[in-house]
């Protein structure tokens, strides 16, 4: 069918009746936790009464929004946590991290990052480095801030957390792996790291940036001792249909903390109005799991693609996928331009666009991107991205339907290791 529709060269169409063959055992465990998750989203909903009303939106200061509160409950619900904050006024991902740890710290706190760097767009929001010096970091607030560097496999450092968790506040673990070349960590590594940094400090503070973990596995991080969570609604939990926004979910008292931050000291989450979105974060929100789905069985093909080609993908098709994102070394520029050209070619806007490597706001480096998405900039739909240095990692991520998706994989291998 593939070859009705696009012009690929019969060595590429063997690799894809391979792949799908080795991939069918794992698509169906992806299945079955997209199964468990959407009835849990269902008896969110139903718990907590949500009616048609609750998606007219309202306008100016946005206060008694019944319908952004009702949607806060189906979300801490379905997410194992006592509140929530979720509002389209969250622009990034970036930005709702950043309202977390400015919400959570104060003057002469320490942050400790207990996963290593975290991602590049965060060292500007904290101060890494003199970063972002001047312009309101955290570090120029007189935050702290102290790293624990993984180890050589990628794996924590469990009792360099131990050590250092007694001089911090906030505790801060990224799920997923930023520009990393390691598999994101699963629910039972996020439990040992809290358990590590609380052996020492009971009081800690367990932040976990959730971004591209969302519904991947039956559970979340508050479940398994993590105090707080955020995210992006441009990602998982959106299901591609949310245009903005983002989350901050966990323990009562330290969303409320942030939500003064967001708006302002004594008003918190009773301001924000919602306009003409909640039925959109409505929606999205229900139809994540199964789009995560969609996304979690498009990297499974990838990776066995990337395989086949001799290619060493991050995860493996076959290991466990705690997030929804895939990395390899394209091994030159050529192939990771190659590869993005592929994937946006496949796209079902600006499809006739040809991506070129440019600097982006908080790299270091040049980035080549491909993203032909509904809502710009959307990473839950299918795209890829990389920095322009060796050994020129791509990321791949997304996916709404596998369908499409398979076909923008396929083409994007044969764009970059195939091409004449």
């Amino acid at each position: 069918m593939l070859e009705r529709f696009f012009d690929y060269k019969p060595e590429v169409l063997a690799l894809d009746q391979k792949a799908m063959e080795l991939c069918a055992p794992y698509f169906r465990q992806a299945e079955e936790v997209r199964d468990f998750n959407q009835l849990k989203m269902l008896r969110a909903f139903a718990d907590n009464q949500m009616s048609a009303t609750d998606m007219l939106g309202t306008t100016g200061y946005g206060l008694w929004d019944t319908g952004r509160a009702k949607l806060e409950q189906i979300f801490a619900q379905a997410m194992g946590c006592e509140d929530a904050l979720v509002r389209s006024q969250f622009m990034s991902g970036t930005h709702t991290l950043a309202v977390a740890l400015f919400g959570l710290l104060r003057a002469g706190d320490t942050l400790l990052a207990a996963t290593g760097r975290p991602y590049d767009t965060l060292e500007g929001v904290i101060g890494i480095e003199g970063k972002g010096k001047g312009t309101g970091t955290l570090t120029d607030y007189g935050i702290q801030y102290e790293e624990v560097p993984l180890k050589e496999d990628f794996t924590p450092d469990y009792d360099a957390i131990a050590a250092a968790a007694p001089r911090a506040k906030v505790c801060h673990i990224q799920r997923s792996r930023g520009y990393m070349q390691r598999n994101a960590f699963d629910l039972e590594t996020i439990r040992k790291l809290a358990q590590a940094a609380r052996s020492t400090n009971p009081d800690i503070i367990v932040f976990v940036d959730n971004c591209y973990g969302e519904f991947t596995q039956t559970q979340e991080p508050c479940q398994v001792g993590a105090d707080l969570i955020a995210g992006s609604f441009i990602k998982n939990p959106g299901g591609g249909i949310a245009p903005t926004g983002g989350y901050i979910a966990g323990r009562r008292d330290l969303v409320e903390q942030c939500a003064y931050r967001l708006n302002a000291p004594g008003l918190g989450k009773e301001l924000g109005c919602t306009l003409d979105t909640p039925r959109e974060m409505y929606m999205g929100f229900y139809y994540a799991p199964g789009v995560v789905c969609e996304a979690i069985k498009t990297a499974i093909y990838a990776q066995c693609l990337l395989e086949l080609v001799g290619k060493k993908p991050v995860p493996r098709y076959c290991d466990d996928h705690n997030d929804i994102v895939t990395c390899f070394d394209a091994g030159t520029a050529e192939a990771l331009v190659g590869f993005c050209r592929g994937i946006q070619a496949a796209s079902p806007v600006d499809s006739y666009a040809a991506p070129e490597p440019c600097p982006e706001p908080g790299y270091t480096d040049e980035v080549i991107m491909a993203s032909g998405s509904f809502t710009q900039g959307s990473t839950i739909e299918l795209s890829c991205d990389g920095p322009m240095r060796a050994p020129y990692t791509c990321y791949l991520q997304g996916g709404l339907n596998f369908a499409a998706s398979r076909a923008g994989v396929l083409l994007a291998i044969q764009n970059a290791y195939f091409a004449e």
